[in-house]
């Protein structure tokens, strides 16, 4: 499956304002959609606003589940797509399937999702690692994507149809993240 997985602002800064998911849980999505991107050799490109921002930089659960993998800081807010550094990166993959996830479900996941179809890309939205000020915005947001044409996956479900390459049918992967993927043992 061709697919670049697109992580959108997972800044420390926004951590405190979540209360559409749990924070420990919601961590520990982002973690796994890193890693499953990562494992299975998936596209990835990973963007924040500028670190120097009250946003900060990235959690530091995810800045260990991407290791070198480079950081786009744009100083462009919400669409990741009027970027041109972004834009470019996410070109430079060559892949047409996008899985977004981000902060805020209804700001910059959104706008960068929508930004993504007018692109021409068949976009996914990461739902359970993706997370906003409440549920409710959380869940309007992704009624709003899905009318628009995204379709909402979850970040395991997505290992599971990476797991389906006969490629990976053996990989430990799969198992590997079954577990709560931020701990330091998984």
């Amino acid at each position: 499956m061709e697919i670049s997985v697109v992580l959108v602002d997972y800044a420390v800064g926004f951590a405190n304002l979540l209360r559409s998911h749990n924070l420990s849980d919601h961590i520990n999505n982002v973690v796994g959609l890193a890693k499953t991107a990562k494992w299975y050799g998936s596209g990835l490109v990973v963007t924040n606003g500028e670190s120097s921002k009250p946003s900060g930089p990235l959690y530091p659960e995810l800045l260990e589940a991407i290791g070198d993998q480079p950081v786009i800081e744009r100083a462009v807010d919400f669409n990741s797509f009027l970027d041109a550094s972004f834009a470019e990166a996410v070109r430079a993959e060559g892949r047409e399937n996008l899985v977004i996830g981000g902060i805020a479900t209804d700001g910059c996941v959104l706008q960068t999702v929508l930004g993504g179809l007018r692109e021409g890309y068949r976009v996914h939205v990461a739902v359970d690692a993706s997370a906003s000020l409440s549920l409710e915005a959380h869940n309007a947001a992704i009624q709003r994507m899905v009318q628009a044409g995204a379709v909402p996956v979850t970040w395991f479900s997505l290992a599971a149809e990476f797991q389906l390459d006969p490629k990976f049918h053996d990989a430990p992967h799969r198992m590997r993240l079954s577990r709560r993927t931020c701990r330091p043992w998984a």
